[in-house]
């Protein structure tokens, strides 16, 4: 549970972060989301957080920082995109989560088109341990040409892999804010870089020293609809993307399916079409459409009249604070996930399937080191 200590239910703004709070609650209750266990099962999560640092709309207010943290609470491990430069709102959210929820992060991407984005991973570390493996992903030397490297053309947003271990499960995790480029659904380099990265982690779990045999790639693909190319670059490359995340679009006006989370994972293969999936809208419940005259002073005179000076009418300011609540939460929906980590039974039987034969190493069982 986050702290709520620092919510005043003296004052006004106090009093709205709770009832948003307590709207919030019920909301993730009533969509179904499972509730975490202790060993049987992993909440896994992807969000990109709308430039969560430095935006064009400011520092967030502490009230989008307690909704946030109550949404990511209800996970084990979720991954975040579009970490800024300016890491204090990640800090607030660090600090209402509690101490036993953890970051680990990237440096800023230079480049214009990296944006200075940081990728990042919270995780509850009652539930999940840090394996020890970090990384920024670096694609290999294409060849060779005069003696010297001929470099890859790198992603603009540098990924990021993880390695953790949660109960009998252990797995590398990776991260990724695909380029976006040209407002179509399919452009060169946005294909490029999913196949590029795809083919590199897939190839990954097969060396013989591998940190772990499950993989898990995640973030944001900036991918149209599943019959794009930019979604079979996924595929191909051998990840699953489970059926119940293929129909959920992910942005908030439900039409584009830029989130995903794909697995090569023999731990959890054969579970996939059981478990349980889906995205959290969050504008149901805070910074609904009906609450755009209660925020009509925290977006501040921009609200009422354009950069021309010219006064916005009904719909002008209805557009501009439904943009402006993005800078709040975000233009993403969390996508989420249930994993059945808890292999002790296979683990049992395959000792049994060992007979009265020849001593043999069967192995720890999956996930599991030797």
């Amino acid at each position: 549970m986050p702290f709520y200590y620092g919510i005043d239910g003296r004052t006004e703004p106090g009093r709205q972060i709770a009832s948003g709070l307590l709207r919030l609650k019920d909301g993730l209750d009533m969509v179904g989301l499972p509730k975490r266990t202790v060993t049987d099962t992993l909440m896994l999560a992807t969000w990109n957080i709308r430039e969560f640092g430095d935006s064009k709309y400011g520092i967030r207010s502490s009230e989008p920082i307690y909704y946030i943290a109550e949404i990511i609470d209800r996970f084990d491990l979720v991954a975040v995109q579009e970490v800024g430069e300016n890491l204090t709102p990640l800090n607030q959210l660090a600090r209402v989560l509690g101490g036993w929820w953890k970051v680990v992060l990237t440096d800023v991407t230079e480049g214009r088109p990296g944006n200075r984005e940081r990728m990042a991973f919270l995780y509850d570390s009652r539930k999940l341990s840090f394996g020890g493996l970090a990384g920024e992903i670096v694609l290999p030397p294409t060849g060779k040409e005069g003696g010297g490297y001929l470099a890859a053309d790198q992603l603009a947003r540098t990924p990021y892999i993880v390695g953790f271990r949660a109960g009998w499960f252990r797995f590398t995790i990776c991260t990724t804010h695909i380029l976006y480029g040209k407002a179509v659904a399919e452009t060169p380099e946005r294909t490029r870089e999913i196949r590029e990265l795809a083919r590199f982690l897939a190839a990954r779990v097969t060396e013989p020293h591998a940190w772990a045999r499950n993989m898990i790639v995640l973030g944001d693909f900036n991918i149209f609809r599943p019959a794009d190319v930019t979604f079979q670059a996924i595929t191909d490359a051998g990840f699953v993307i489970p059926e119940q995340l293929r129909t959920l679009p992910s942005n908030v006006e439900r039409n584009k399916h830029y989130d995903q989370i794909g697995f090569l994972a023999p731990d959890v293969q054969d579970g996939l079409e059981l478990c349980r999936a889906g995205i959290f809208n969050y504008y149901d419940h805070v910074y609904r459409v009906d609450d755009e005259e209660r925020y009509h002073g925290a977006m501040g005179p921009a609200y009422e009249k354009d950069k021309d000076g010219s006064v916005r009418d009904a719909k002008a300011r209805s557009r501009y604070y439904k943009l402006w609540r993005t800078f709040q939460m975000s233009d993403h929906l969390p996508m989420w996930i249930e994993l059945k980590i808890d292999f002790s039974k296979e683990y049992l039987q395959k000792k049994l399937d060992v007979g009265l034969g020849p001593r043999e190493d069967v192995g720890p069982g999956p996930g599991i080191d030797g």
